[in-house]
């Protein structure tokens, strides 16, 4: 099923990333696939890289406390002074091999100079 970018996160779903009907929360989700697009946009970038915004998201499926959550991640666009990373949520159930997509979205980040001034992307920065 991973076909889509690279690995960015690995986590596990715990109780206190559940919602109140008891699933686990979609807030935890975005923030988990923020983490893996930010650091594939400061990799990429070579440096700091901020998000801008943050769209298209959707929820197909659902996790359960202790299913294992991956993050993968792609740069789908260049920008002079961004990036845009395109960013799927995988669940594998805790006590098997069932894999699913339980979110996507996408991710547009500004790459910041050393006096936090919008820099823009270089040739080297996306050879990688």
């Amino acid at each position: 099923m991973q076909d889509f970018g690279d690995l960015m996160i690995r986590a596990t779903a715990m109780p206190a990333d559940t919602n109140p009907y008891g699933g686990v929360f979609g807030g935890w989700l975005m923030s988990q696939m923020a983490l893996g697009a930010g650091a594939l946009a400061s990799r990429v970038g070579q440096g700091t890289a901020v998000v801008v915004s943050a769209t298209d998201f959707t929820f197909p499926g659902k996790m359960a406390v202790g299913d294992e959550l991956s993050v993968y991640a792609r740069i789908a666009r260049t920008g002079r002074t961004s990036l845009l990373v395109e960013v799927q949520a995988n669940g594998r159930e805790r006590n098997g091999e069932q894999v699913q997509i339980v979110a996507s979205g996408t991710f547009k980040f500004v790459l910041l100079d050393d006096n936090g001034r919008p820099r823009p992307v270089s040739a080297a920065d996306t050879a990688s």
